[in-house]
């Protein structure tokens, strides 16, 4: 977490961990397991009121933020939602939402980009494709086919998290001219959705199918063949608020690690006494707080507009990417016994930055894109 949080944001940040506190501990995300949405809409519709839908949308189109810089406001509401491992379509709806924001035509504003920021909608965002690269866009094998009255397209999207219970799915299609955004309904006949099994316990994911899926001209959002820019803007969205939810999930471990190993005694002395363990902390604390740095460094740099904010972005997911997976395998073992089993939450954790670690790009594919970034 930054440490020179305005009033304004310490005001977001402690309503909504008390909010979550509340309404969703980790016992309710055990049971939410067995949901097949994998959280409840009226509480969305709660935290919608709270703003998390609402900080990248304009006042003059419903939203609104706290501070003005909108990113910088949501990311403190994802790192509150890490510490709790909570559910809901967080990172989707707002890309989608931000997308409309930006570029969408006056249906989508007047009417879907309301109910998204009310919490009354859920949009998907349809980016990933099976055995191609983890961002298409002038590559993308989902395609879109002009007709006599708008479009039809044809391909597969996953994994597409939130598509099990979206209202509409922004998909990322290749045309003619270019890669183009389109708004599809997820009734859209030709559009089928297969769910997927997650690792973690509330978080959905499925595979779109779209079987010569006819939507009109309407649906397009933005430019034709003009998407890439704001493809890639909404990736560096979803990568700050993932990479500020993953910093917030690996400072809660860490922290109730620390306490464990406090309160645990071996040999008539507390765990964390032991010299070996005290370097196995320090390392751990300064990894943890690279992951804050690199993380509130991204979303600087993406609210700024920064020509760095892909390069800094890509960093973060990276750095944060591999060194929360192994801070919390680490703590696992800090456990002991206990730290493997299914009554202890640090498996919950362990899952969701595991999953956040191969959403929007592993590691490995961020370096890799680092690389093309570097100046020839």
């Amino acid at each position: 977490m930054k440490l020179d949080l305005s009033p304004d944001q310490e005001l977001v940040r402690d309503t909504t961990r008390r909010f979550l506190a509340e309404r969703s501990p980790l016992a309710e995300v055990r049971r939410l397991a067995a949901d097949p949405a994998g959280y409840d809409r009226k509480w969305w519709r709660q935290g919608s009121e709270l703003g998390w839908t609402a900080m990248l949308v304009p006042e003059e189109l419903g939203g609104g933020s706290v501070t003005g810089d909108g990113l910088l406001d949501l990311v403190v509401v994802a790192e509150e939602m890490g510490r709790l491992v909570a559910p809901g379509p967080f990172v989707p709806v707002n890309v989608v939402a931000s997308a409309l924001a930006a570029a969408g035509n006056e249906d989508h504003r007047a009417t879907v980009l309301p109910a998204l920021v009310a919490g009354e909608s859920v949009a998907a965002w349809c980016l990933a494709e099976p055995g191609a690269a983890w961002c298409p866009t002038d590559n993308a094998r989902v395609t879109a086919e002009r007709t006599a009255g708008g479009w039809v397209l044809s391909g597969t999207k996953s994994p597409v998290e939130a598509a099990v219970d979206a209202d509409h799915l922004l998909v990322v299609a290749r045309t003619a001219e270019g890669p183009t955004q389109f708004l599809v309904p997820a009734g859209t006949p030709g559009v089928s959705i297969v769910p997927l099994r997650s690792l973690d316990l509330v978080r959905r994911f499925a595979e779109v199918r779209f079987e010569r899926a006819e939507v009109p001209d309407q649906a397009v959002v933005g430019n034709v063949g003009r998407a890439a820019a704001d493809v890639e803007h909404q990736l560096l969205l979803a990568l700050a608020l993932q990479c500020a939810e993953t910093v917030g999930a690996v400072d809660q471990v860490f922290s109730f690690t620390v306490e464990y190993a406090f309160d645990r005694y071996s040999f008539g002395r507390p765990l964390a006494s032991y010299q070996a363990l005290k370097h196995r902390f320090a390392d751990m604390k300064t990894w943890l707080e690279a992951c804050h740095a690199t993380a509130a460094g991204a979303a600087d740099a993406v609210q700024a507009g920064s020509p760095d904010a892909a390069r800094l972005a890509s960093v973060a997911a990276a750095y944060i990417g591999d060194r929360s997976t192994a801070m919390i395998q680490d703590c696992v073992q800090l456990h002991g016994g206990i730290g493997v089993t299914w009554e202890h939450d640090i498996h919950l954790y362990l899952r969701r930055a595991t999953v956040n670690r191969a959403t929007y790009g592993t590691p490995r594919q961020h370096r890799e894109r680092l690389a093309a970034l570097l100046p020839a």
